[in-house]
């Protein structure tokens, strides 16, 4: 695996002091969408996708009746393996381009046309993909219907058969007479079980096609429309002097990170009055996102609207119920954090929620963090870990990879941008908050997975969201471990609300949004839900998950509008598997740190190779097993309650 591997010792020269905010640089790319070589790669994208469906009809790939494969039907897969490779390797880097200009303007209408435009001409793709499982599926050897998922679809049999079973390295198309043919089919064997395996949820060939292109009139259009609102909505909020001001919701938001308690409140006051101008849209948005999702999977024959997505997460139920009844017992101690942060705030009912991210800082100077040494901070910790893992941020900076400046039309939170082999794009909206500096953490180890999956072929890169989030809770775990070391106990009380903060995210909230999405999918299968509805559906689910941890006065009835994530079914829970798992892995790390060092690559270059239970399984870990998940979830338990004695113990706190 070809790497960047600066020295351990190379100097992050280009980390200038006062350092302004980063925009990221497109240019190594195209120079805009008028630009020649835009038109030129765009085009060559369409003709290629032309030709792939072309060799489908040439080959008559389509589902039919069981076959044995022949040698010449293993050269079309071989063939239609590197033909699809070659045309998603195209499309990532059109498509990421458009996404990169959408995303931080909301107002370029000409890349959103695009963008459009590119989805309408790509929407064949779905349709070619369902055509190439059902095909697979005819012809598949053996055990024929994927060795390594189980009858039902979900990756892994129930008690760990299936998965780590005999079947698992064979070649679902058998051998053929040409080694190369066999290389290729041998490379792509999960791609294979797992596309035979999904055909088992198919439709008619015709519905399949049809469904691909009216998507982009309905779930797709939904989505894009929830983007356009959220990223254009601004609130008017009262200002540190008495005035009103005009806030992108992204800046509105970052205030609830501010040092005063005024500057929180005001913002979530106005965040809650902005969100109640576009109600009625994104109500309209989810329900017709989430009626499409719940007739498409009664079609296709899934036991719920959950099933499909543990299915494209390589996750079986058992690992899912295992990791929630842990977090579940769990949430306990996830509320008496919030008790005594509450406490520390001067609030005897729970935490209000416009001090969920309130700092630990007593005063605005103490809780500020400049982008300097947020990106220092970050390179010295990754560096305890490895000179591949620090030499990242230096690419990232000296490649011009970030976009961390929060302005009017750019979208909320952040992400990683996988662009091209190894090249990311890493956008955020940082706000010297530390948990800014956490969340750069968190997708510069996103780039650094990608830079271990730049030599995989697009099929192989194809990681599940799950796993997908391995390699960025590792490097927050990474960050929180070096912050803590020789700490003060006033700077491990900040370090430590940062990081519980986060994983009450992660944990509290996603679980929140895990039951509000399995009762809006549940209650959306018989009828449309109303804004009112939604509203006390999420105030519901809050209250199963943060129990008397939040003043039930003040929560936040409008998180459902908030979050895009809706518009992925169940983008929720892999965030969980993932901060668990990945705490996992750094206890595996703690153990035996160069073993574990001579493996972590080959774990992240394979995300994409099998499903999580046999990946896991590499590292002793049966993700099966709720005590896998306790055990994670007992670092986070140990935090709460070193953050519990120091949070009444640091000066600072409001009586």
């Amino acid at each position: 695996m070809l790497v960047h591997t600066p020295a351990m010792d190379a100097s992050p020269a280009t980390i200038a002091p006062d350092a302004a905010l980063p925009r990221w640089d497109l240019s190594p790319f195209f120079a805009g969408i008028d630009d020649r070589s835009f038109r030129s790669a765009h085009e060559g994208l369409v003709a290629s996708i032309t030709r792939l469906a072309a060799r489908y009809d040439e080959h008559d790939v389509r589902g039919g009746d069981r076959r044995p494969a022949t040698d010449d039907d293993r050269r079309v897969a071989a063939q239609l393996l590197d033909d699809t490779n070659a045309v998603m390797e195209q499309l990532r880097l059109v498509n990421a381009f458009l996404y990169a200009l959408v995303t931080t303007d909301a107002r370029d209408d000409g890349a959103a046309n695009r963008q459009a435009g590119l989805q309408q001409e790509t929407a064949v793709l779905g349709a070619l993909t369902k055509r190439f499982e059902a095909w697979v599926a005819r012809l598949a050897d053996g055990d024929g219907d994927g060795a390594g998922i189980d009858g039902e679809g979900d990756v892994g049999a129930e008690h760990g058969g299936g998965a780590t079973g005999d079947g698992r390295n064979r070649a679902p198309l058998g051998r053929s007479d040409d080694a190369r043919v066999d290389e290729t089919l041998a490379a792509h064997a999960f791609v294979l079980r797992k596309a035979a395996a999904g055909a088992r949820h198919q439709m008619s060939e015709g519905e399949e096609s049809l469904v691909a292109e009216l998507r982009l009139s309905g779930s797709v259009a939904w989505a894009r429309l929830h983007r356009d609102l959220t990223a254009r909505l601004t609130a008017d909020v009262v200002d540190r002097d008495g005035s009103i001001v005009q806030l992108p919701m992204s800046v509105v938001r970052g205030r609830a990170h501010d040092a005063d308690p005024a500057v929180r409140k005001a913002a979530y006051d106005a965040e809650l009055d902005a969100w109640k101008t576009v109600a009625v849209p994104l109500a309209a948005a989810l329900n017709g996102a989430k009626g499409e999702l719940s007739v498409l999977n009664r079609r296709r024959g899934w036991a719920d609207d959950l099933e499909p997505a543990l299915f494209t997460n390589n996750i079986d139920r058992a690992t899912l119920d295992a990791m929630t009844a842990a977090v579940v017992d769990a949430l306990p101690d996830f509320r008496r954090y919030l008790r005594a942060k509450g406490r520390r705030l001067g609030h005897d009912d729970g935490l209000p929620w416009w001090d969920l991210f309130a700092p630990a800082a007593t005063d605005a100077t103490a809780a500020a963090v400049s982008w300097d040494t947020a990106l220092r901070s970050v390179r010295d910790s990754f560096a305890t870990f490895s000179p591949n893992l620090a030499g990242l941020v230096d690419r990232a900076v000296d490649e011009s990879w970030l976009d961390a400046e929060p302005r009017d039309g750019k979208v909320s939170g952040a992400y990683c941008l996988p662009v091209q082999r190894d090249v990311s794009r890493v956008l955020l909206n940082f706000d010297g908050s530390l948990d800014s500096v956490a969340t750069l953490a968190h997708e510069l180890g996103h780039a650094y997975h990608n830079t271990n999956l730049g030599e995989r072929s697009p099929l192989q890169r194809q990681t599940p969201m799950a796993l997908a989030e391995t390699a960025s809770i590792f490097c927050e775990t990474i960050l929180v471990q070096a912050s803590l070391v020789g700490a003060d106990d006033t700077t491990r009380l900040a370090v430590l609300d940062t990081d519980l903060q986060g994983a009450t995210q992660v944990v509290v909230d996603i679980h929140s949004r895990f039951l509000f999405e399995t009762e809006l999918c549940r209650r959306r299968a018989a009828r449309t839900l109303s804004v009112d509805e939604l509203d006390e559906l999420m105030l519901e689910t809050q209250e199963e998950a943060y129990g008397d941890g939040l003043d039930p006065g003040a929560r936040h009835p409008h998180m459902w509008e908030v979050k895009g994530h809706y518009f992925t079914p169940f983008y929720n829970w892999p965030y969980t598997f993932g901060l668990l798992f990945g705490l996992g892995l750094h206890r595996r790390f703690l153990d035996d740190p160069d073993t574990f060092r001579r493996h972590y690559d080959t774990l992240l270059s394979s995300t994409g190779l099998d499903d999580a239970a046999t990946l896991a399984a590499g590292f002793g870990i049966d993700v099966r097993d709720e005590g896998f998940w306790a055990s994670s979830l007992a670092t986070i338990v140990e935090r709460v309650d070193d953050y519990e004695s120091l949070a009444a113990t640091v000066p600072g706190g409001r009586p």
